[in-house]
């Protein structure tokens, strides 16, 4: 594979001269400010008209644990994520004068031909891992949700995932990683700090240190590959797709997480229960390098026919 980053250099010289550390930092907290109101806003008065309503749900006692694992809490977490979005408009306008789709890109479009390919190259290749992750652990039981309840929240579902990983993406891939590549040429600067960021945000206090571990690992690669798509394209498209398939799977199909099983057709042994070993947490590890790295030979290599970067219309 022979990369070009002619698209790069387009993308990392586009800022102002207002994009400097002080701006840049300013910004961020400002972002973390309106995600953080607005993820409140959610638990606090979605666990209210869950106990008042008496919406479906579990019933331990723990409200807000309650809320939140219930089929409307777990709709309700992923719009606190429009918080990422309107902090970033309030930076973009006020501390940077500049327009938010300036983060999309060099074109300030997303590139529609490299969502989908995104897209369909990681739901291709979660099934690839979903097969391997089933030989090791072969716990699979059928999730409660009805199947015509499942199609009904299939629209909902993917409006609300696109709105969580699209803004982790253009916070991390887009803001932070533009923002630092303006001013730093050296990749550990604005390749691996966000990366290690969206990484850090993954850490499960319930998961024992070795799935914690394994789980860095195989969203520390994915994290890169995101990073390399935006190197490779200069435009985010790619990674929004990438980032909504890898979610969707989680969500809809197969979950791994009972915090987010509320939805999905197929409930897998949860990463944070009991029972798992070191060699467990290994080969999951194994099998998330290995499903990236055949991301990247889709989306990257000359003859595949999901390669980004070519006849990339607009999505917006």
């Amino acid at each position: 594979m022979t990369i070009d980053n002619a698209a790069f250099e387009g993308y990392r010289r586009s800022p102002n001269q207002k994009t400097n550390l002080p701006r840049l930092f300013f910004g961020t907290a400002i972002v973390v400010a309106f995600w953080m109101a607005m993820t409140a806003l959610v638990l606090f008065a979605g666990t209210y008209v869950y106990i008042v309503w008496g919406l479906p749900g579990p019933s331990t006692g723990r409200y807000m644990q309650d809320f939140l694992a219930s089929p409307v809490g777990i709709l309700s977490a992923l719009t606190s994520f429009a918080g990422i979005w309107i902090g970033l408009w309030v930076a973009m306008r006020f501390v940077h004068g500049e327009p938010l789709s300036a983060l999309f890109g060099v074109t300030r479009r997303i590139a529609r031909g490299d969502f989908l390919k995104g897209l369909v190259a990681v739901l291709i290749t979660s099934l690839f891992s979903e097969v391997l992750l089933y030989w090791m652990q072969p716990e699979i039981l059928r999730g409660p949700i009805a199947m015509s309840s499942w199609l009904l929240s299939l629209i909902p579902i993917l409006l609300l995932a696109f709105l969580q990983t699209s803004s982790e993406e253009i916070l991390f891939r887009g803001y932070l990683l533009r923002g630092l590549a303006y001013r730093f040429k050296s990749p550990l600067v604005w390749a691996v700090l966000p990366g290690m960021l969206f990484t850090s945000l993954h850490w499960d206090s319930a998961s024992t240190f070795a799935i914690n571990a394994s789980v860095f690992i195989s969203i520390g690669i994915f994290a890169l590959l995101l990073t390399l798509l935006v190197y490779v394209t200069g435009n985010l498209g790619a990674g929004f797709g990438a980032h909504l398939g890898n979610n969707l799977t989680g969500f809809l199909l197969i979950s791994h997480q009972e915090g987010y099983n509320g939805f999905a057709l197929l409930n897998a042994k949860p990463l944070e229960g009991p029972g798992w070993t070191n060699w467990d947490a290994a080969l999951i590890a194994a099998i998330g390098t290995v499903s990236t790295l055949l991301t990247m030979l889709l989306l990257l290599h000359r003859r595949s026919p999901l390669r980004v970067g070519t006849n990339s219309e607009s999505l917006f």
